[in-house]
C-alpha cells in the first residue's frame, strides 16, 4: 500500500526555499539532478531534472532564464512535506524563542 504525498502550500514553500541549483547526479554520470536547500544552505530535496522540465512550461523554451524559472514554479509546487519538518521544526522553536525573548 504506497502512501500519498503531501506537498506544502506554495506559498510556504516560497518562504523556506532558498535556492534550487542544478547538479550533475553523484552515482549517475550524465544524469541532472534540481537540488533544493532552503534559506539556510541545507540540502531539502532533489528532483530529476529532466523530468521537471518536461513539466515545465516556460514562457521561452529558448532563453534559459525563463525555462530556469518555469522549472523551479514547478517544483515550488512539489516540495514534499517530509523534505520541510526538520525546518518547520526550526522555525517553530526560533518563533518560541522570541516569542519568550520579547
Amino acid at each position: 500500500m504506497s502512501e500519498e504525498i503531501k506537498f506544502l502550500p506554495y506559498e510556504l514553500a516560497l518562504q523556506i526555499v532558498g535556492n534550487v541549483i542544478e547538479e550533475e547526479h553523484i552515482h549517475e554520470p550524465n544524469r541532472r539532478i534540481l537540488t533544493v536547500y532552503d534559506k539556510q544552505g541545507k540540502e531539502l530535496c532533489w528532483y530529476d531534472a529532466e523530468e521537471i522540465l518536461a513539466e515545465a512550461k516556460p514562457d521561452n523554451p529558448k532563453d534559459k532564464d525563463s525555462v530556469k524559472t518555469a522549472a523551479v514554479e514547478v517544483i515550488m509546487r512539489q516540495i514534499p512535506v517530509w523534505a520541510m519538518e526538520d525546518v518547520l521544526k526550526r522555525m517553530e522553536q526560533q518563533a518560541g524563542q522570541e516569542k519568550k525573548e520579547g
